[in-house]
């Protein structure tokens, strides 16, 4: 089976078409997605229609996604992700305000080899960033892979012997094949809001029969996605940092 691995759509639409466009030639036969379908971007609703229309999905709630429902405070959230989430919340329909209301909290376990979260599997919002985070997250889970997201970059952290090494992954497409005894957590990065300097649009592609994964970026429309932000309202910050991949 081939799983289109992705994460951290917020709202923008115009990056997530690109990524579905580009799979299309790969056969996908499962999507996995690890949270935040909404906030930062002009596009709430559409992104969750177009969510909606994937079969063979798994999918885990992200911190944006329980916020714009209601499900949890903006307190915690500086001033322009308080502000994203607040548009969201009056842009949204009724009934994807409930949808995001569904969504499971993770971990979830997807089979016997793979679990999927949004921050860390013992805790949905932490943020795993370096060795040491990994290592206490390896811990919280049984399968020898699990997909994360939140941080926004695309990430491999291996255990191999107790020792846990990170690679950040910067190469256009990149591959790593799965070693028998090794266990992994992988972040395959933004779709929709990319934070390492790189405004492609990101993703993986997980291979179980091959046991390889492959990280890919692809180019959208960035330009028509800032726009749509700046005209419905919010923090022009939200559309420059696009660009910029930041």
């Amino acid at each position: 089976m081939r799983y289109l691995v992705f994460s951290d759509i917020h709202g923008n639409l115009e990056a997530l078409e690109a990524v579905l466009q580009e799979v299309k030639k790969k056969k996908i036969d499962y999507y996995l997605f690890l949270g935040d379908l909404v906030g930062y971007g002009a596009s709430p609703n559409e992104v969750i229609q177009k969510i909606l229309s994937l079969k063979h999905l798994f999918i885990v709630r992200g911190n944006h996604d329980k916020a714009a429902c209601g499900l949890d405070s903006i307190q915690t959230f500086n001033p322009i992700a308080a502000a994203g989430i607040e548009w969201t919340r009056t842009a949204l329909n009724k009934k994807y305000i409930k949808y995001l209301s569904t969504l499971p909290k993770s971990p979830l376990t997807v089979h016997q080899k793979l679990t999927i979260c949004h921050g860390a599997p013992f805790d949905e919002d932490y943020y795993i960033f370096g060795e040491f985070d990994a290592a206490e997250a390896l811990g919280y889970f049984e399968t020898p892979l699990c997909f994360f997201g939140h941080t926004h970059f695309p990430f491999v952290y291996v255990e191999k012997e107790e020792t846990v090494e990170g690679t950040f992954i910067q190469e256009n497409p990149f591959e790593i094949r799965i070693e028998k005894g090794a266990r992994y957590l992988i972040n395959p990065g933004s779709v929709g809001q990319p934070r390492d300097r790189d405004p492609r649009a990101a993703y993986a592609i997980y291979d179980d029969r091959t046991q390889r994964i492959k990280f890919y970026r692809v180019e959208y429309d960035i330009e028509s996605a800032r726009k749509k932000i700046l005209e419905s309202g919010l923090p022009s910050a939200l559309a420059e940092r696009l660009s910029l991949g930041i």
